[in-house]
């Protein structure tokens, strides 16, 4: 790590006067890489609703069919901790195309899978290569002006929020018609579409560390211990993540039963409306690049409490089962807005602290949030079990709480 690291620790930073005229990302491009992103991360947690389809036909045991929906997920953790921090390394455009056609040539496997052992075996690969999407951010941070790039890390990361809320209903809609096979087929013929206009769109980036991969993974931690902005940025993130994915863990049981009784078609139609929630990244990052960032950040964790107690409240409400409903989808978009908006914030601030070591941020701030969303995954199982609908509320809005009191509790001198 060098010097140059370690003298920015103390405070999210404000943005500078714009660079001279003609310079920074076209919109074309944002645009390209948010669309992309969104491709790419559906891949990630679609398995996780094809596990009723796939496990049987795979022979694969009740005990053993959680598996199907991890096996991605566990892939995505190791690539955002093993390859992601090449970007700090190697060149960044031929990292994302490599990375991009060893997913493509994953889903073609996992399609073609004939058993249990390979299909995971290859979802655990596809989900190493589709950490490209966080290779992407920091390529778009580094093309953007200073005073504009929380709003870029918006644009692009709108696209990661409704890969997020549209993978399920999309893999659910897909197997419905074509089978699961069809969705691999379809995701890897997405995916392959984009890599030649990764390389016309993309310029050459090549990045300022220097050293061996060995000690570039080292220097992981000293970052993390280095860095005070990085650790309450990451901190705030995955427990917003956490009351994400408690919500639209629980959500489809709560749906299923009395009095909306939806079926899975009905439920993947109700996550599209969660999905309008990801309008606010962009808004969010231009409001920290005009210096909003530490109010913004305290309304975000509000308003993800906020969200938790729409959708308890809706659970009580009596009348035609559809005034429930429509008070748990404002309550979707809602939290939704609050969580967007932390992480925007916080992928702005990180993106910001040291541009030789943008790849390795950006794999940690996003490696801790990711646990922070298996935190809130378990969570939930737990509280529904224990309490139904209203201890899922209950953890949730727990969750936002800790956001806002570590917020207020962390290092002073890394207030932004």
């Amino acid at each position: 790590m060098t010097a140059g690291t370690q003298n920015l620790t103390t405070a999210d930073p404000e943005p500078v006067a714009p660079v001279a005229h003609g310079q920074g990302i076209p919109r074309a491009t944002v645009w390209f890489l948010a669309v992309s992103v969104g491709v790419i991360f559906v891949d990630l947690t679609a398995a996780q609703t094809l596990i009723g389809v796939i496990g049987p036909e795979l022979r694969i045991s009740e005990g053993w069919a959680g598996l199907i929906g991890t096996a991605s997920l566990l892939g995505y953790a190791a690539g955002l901790f093993f390859l992601v921090p090449l970007s700090d390394l190697i060149e960044n455009r031929g990292l994302v195309i490599g990375m991009l056609a060893v997913a493509v040539l994953s889903a073609i496997g996992a399609a073609l899978a004939p058993g249990a052992v390979p299909f995971l075996a290859l979802l655990f690969l596809l989900g190493a290569a589709c950490s490209a999407i966080q290779v992407l951010v920091p390529i778009a941070a580094a093309m953007a002006r200073e005073a504009e790039r929380g709003q870029v890390i918006g644009d692009v990361m709108s696209g990661v929020m409704v890969g997020v809320l549209l993978s399920r209903p999309i893999a659910s809609l897909v197997a419905d018609t074509l089978g699961w096979r069809a969705f691999y087929v379809i995701s890897a013929a997405s995916m392959a579409v984009l890599i030649p206009m990764m390389r016309t769109r993309l310029p050459v980036r090549r990045p300022e560390a220097t050293g061996s991969y060995p000690a570039l993974i080292a220097s992981l931690a000293s970052l993390l211990a280095t860095q005070p902005v990085l650790r309450r940025r990451s901190l705030t993130a995955a427990l917003g993540m956490a009351a994400f994915t408690v919500f639209w863990t629980a959500i489809a049981l709560r749906l299923s039963q009395a009095p909306f009784g939806l079926n899975q078609s009905h439920i993947a139609l109700f996550a599209l409306v969660g999905a309008s929630g990801a309008i606010v990244a962009p808004l969010a990052g231009r409001a920290g690049d005009h210096g909003w960032t530490r109010q913004l950040t305290i309304a975000a964790h509000v308003v993800t409490i906020l969200g938790f107690g729409l959708a308890a409240f809706a659970d009580r409400l009596g009348g035609p089962f559809w005034w429930p409903l429509a008070l748990l989808g404002l309550a979707a978009i809602v939290l939704d807005v609050g969580v967007i908006t932390d992480q925007t914030l916080g992928r702005r601030a990180v993106n910001l602290l040291a541009s030789e070591a943008r790849g390795r941020l950006n794999a940690l701030f996003v490696g801790i949030f990711f646990l922070g969303g298996a935190l809130g995954s378990a969570a939930a199982g737990y509280a529904w079990a224990q309490g139904g609908w209203p201890a899922v509320c209950m953890v949730g809005a727990g969750f936002g709480a800790l956001s806002l009191i570590s917020d207020f509790l962390g290092d002073r001198t890394s207030r932004g």
